[in-house]
């Protein structure tokens, strides 16, 4: 199990994820939030996820059906995490928050979040 610590850029909100070795199964989603905030995604069960520091920081930004709970930090504006509609009992990190980790080593794959009610259903990594 590797140990992934990351956070926010000022530094107020602080967490930590363990996982099977390095970042797998990254999506970049097309859909209209995660375009404009440049969302990586990996989505990990809760208690892989420790929140170190920060949650009174934390805002909370929701729309459409409410369930997802787009977390981001109130004072540099940056979502490090968040809780995803797909899976609210899960957490999805912001691969571009974690420290040290090089993008360019990742196998990012696309997700089609314009068309999100069809391409849940099909297959996605988290829930393999």
């Amino acid at each position: 199990m590797a140990t992934y610590r990351g956070g926010c850029h000022c530094g107020a909100v602080r967490f930590e994820l363990a996982l099977d070795g390095d970042p797998r199964d990254v999506l970049d989603c097309n859909c209209s939030i995660c375009t404009k905030k440049g969302f990586l995604h990996l989505i990990v069960p809760r208690e892989r996820f420790t929140l170190l520091q920060g949650e009174d920081a934390l805002s909370n930004y929701q729309f459409g059906t409410g369930v997802a709970q787009h977390l981001f930090c109130r004072h540099c504006g940056i979502h490090s995490f968040y809780v995803p509609r797909s899976d609210p009992d899960k957490i999805d990190v912001n691969v571009r928050c974690l420290d040290g980790v090089d993008l360019a080593t990742l196998d990012i794959r696309p997700f089609d979040g314009q068309n999100w009610e069809d391409a849940i259903e099909g297959q996605v990594p988290w829930r393999q």
